[in-house]
């Protein structure tokens, strides 16, 4: 059992004291950010989702030109995807 706690800093904020198993501390080891405390990076993955519905409209005020940047964009990234996979199969099949 690994027991995680956090001292008191300067705001003075409570600490609580939590214990976790190897597997589980690896886990959240795992998931932590170089620049994240281990409280950072539990309240980064504990927090609520946002539903995606949330975003529809969002890209609503963009230009034509813009959008149509975005579309060239993201086809590039989708057909270098598609090369990568076909090299990926090539190499696994042998040929």
């Amino acid at each position: 059992m690994i027991y995680l706690t956090h001292a008191f800093n300067v705001n003075r904020m409570a600490a609580k004291t939590v214990a976790l198993d190897s597997e589980a501390y690896e886990l959240l080891k795992r998931q932590k950010r170089s620049d994240e405390s281990f409280s950072d990076t539990v309240k980064r993955l504990a927090r609520p989702r946002r539903p995606i519905t949330t975003f529809a409209g969002m890209w609503g005020d963009l230009t034509e030109k813009e959008r149509k940047g975005l579309d060239w964009t993201y086809s590039g990234i989708r057909d270098a995807d598609r090369r990568r996979t076909e090299r990926i199969r090539q190499m696994w099949s042998g040929k």
